[in-house]
């Protein structure tokens, strides 16, 4: 079929967060495929796009077959196979749909793909993840690369790194460059004041002051634990030395009733400025928990602008060409998948063109075997590693996700 210029399919768009950014950035919704109800309902009260509600792996929800051509597909796929405070199960985490999410590249063939998750991911533990991932991207005929950018560097008041894959066929990549940061943001204080400020309380001036730090990572959490608050133990310090209570959301602003020295909670309202909202342009539903679990899970909307604008000017043309070359993460990654065979530690290191320590050797191993069936054969003494399949579901019909997924459902967020 075919597709508008600037046409985006988002899949896990959450509460609108990356779909917002991205609009501003001139690309026009096609489809959003979302799992929870609640961020459902969010979407379709704020625009009228077309929204499909349910697992995105369900080919009875949405058909990628349907969108072949559009010029972006995009999404943030779950976070906790890859956080670094979860167990990091990656590829074997039945709510991994990373890899799944980039295997619809090869059916729906768009322009670009964008993708984003935590930081985690950036990490060496998914070294041979990522390797993976670029190398199955430049087999379907597209240039991937990785960049973990920190959201403070758009405008957004608060310490939240997002690790993102942009990836585009060669002919539009060489125009791709990542955003520039825009500057400092401003302080909590200084976003938060007026909300503040807006029922009478007294002491807002001085608080302002006190608040003069942009804030830690919001932490939206899941439906598997209990109600709203701040994050983890570190995260509720720093908002205390801020003087704010993070020990959950508040109903509404602090009121004149409150003395000068009173410790307020934020409102879903204020953590929805913290993400980069602008005060009105979007309405969340739902009670208070559950709309600060969507304002705390999604992607900021400025860092979804501005990566949204450098894909777009790349799309169009924008700029001088310039060569990019192939990313790698992972070396012995690589070499054990480019053999296709048994290697000896020998052979490895001189496949990778330097030395091997073993326990370099060893630790990348015992990491590319949990998310790869990795063989080890031992001979006369001599031992060797070959590279087997990959674990993460990818769209198999007898894969363990589909149901661990179903038995699961109702805590997945």
């Amino acid at each position: 079929m075919e597709q508008d210029s600037l046409s985006v399919v988002e899949i896990c768009a959450g509460a609108g967060g990356q779909a917002l950014g991205l609009e501003k950035a001139g690309f026009e919704h096609e489809l959003a495929v979302e799992l929870d109800a609640n961020a459902s309902a969010t979407l379709r009260a704020n625009r009228p796009w077309k929204v499909a509600e349910g697992d995105v792996a369900d080919s009875t929800v949405w058909n990628p077959e349907d969108h072949r051509g559009i010029a972006l597909l995009a999404g943030g796929v779950p976070c906790p196979p890859f956080t670094i405070a979860g167990k990091q199960l990656g590829a074997t985490d039945e709510r991994d749909l990373f890899a799944w999410a980039v295997e619809q590249v090869a059916v729906v063939q768009p322009r670009a793909l964008l993708l984003e998750n935590v930081r985690g991911l950036s990490m060496p533990r998914f070294a041979g993840y990522r390797q993976h991932v670029l190398d199955r991207l430049t087999s379907l005929g597209y240039m991937g690369e990785w960049k973990l950018l920190q959201a403070s560097d758009y405008g957004v008041p608060q310490l939240r790194p997002r690790f993102v894959l942009v990836a585009l066929k060669p002919e539009d990549a060489a125009y791709f460059t990542w955003p520039e940061p825009q500057g400092p943001p401003p302080t909590v204080g200084e976003i938060l004041l007026p909300l503040m400020k807006s029922r009478g309380w007294r002491g807002a001036d001085a608080w302002k002051h006190k608040a003069n730090k942009i804030a830690p990572t919001i932490v939206g959490g899941s439906k598997k634990h209990g109600g709203a608050d701040l994050g983890p133990t570190r995260a509720k310090r720093a908002w205390a030395e801020m003087g704010v209570d993070a020990l959950g959301v508040a109903d509404e602003p602090p009121g004149q009733e409150r003395d000068d020295e009173w410790i307020p909670k934020l409102t879903t309202e204020m953590v929805s400025l913290l993400q980069g909202w602008r005060p009105d342009e979007w309405h969340f539903t739902g009670r208070k928990t559950t709309r600060y679990r969507q304002i705390g899970n999604a992607f900021p909307p400025p860092v979804a602008e501005a990566v949204g604008n450098s894909i777009r000017m790349a799309l169009e043309h924008e700029g001088i060409p310039a060569e990019r070359a192939a990313s790698s993460h992972d070396p012995i990654y690589k070499a054990l998948r480019e053999s296709g065979d048994f290697l000896t530690p020998t052979q490895l290191q001189r496949a990778v063109g330097r030395p091997i320590e073993p326990p370099e050797l060893e630790r990348t191993l015992s990491l590319l075997s949990r998310d790869f069936d990795l063989d080890v054969r031992e001979s006369r003494g001599s031992i060797a590693y070959r590279l087997g399949t990959f674990k993460a579901f990818v769209g198999q019909d007898e894969h363990s996700r589909h149901e661990v997924f179903q038995k699961n459902r109702g805590r997945i967020s």
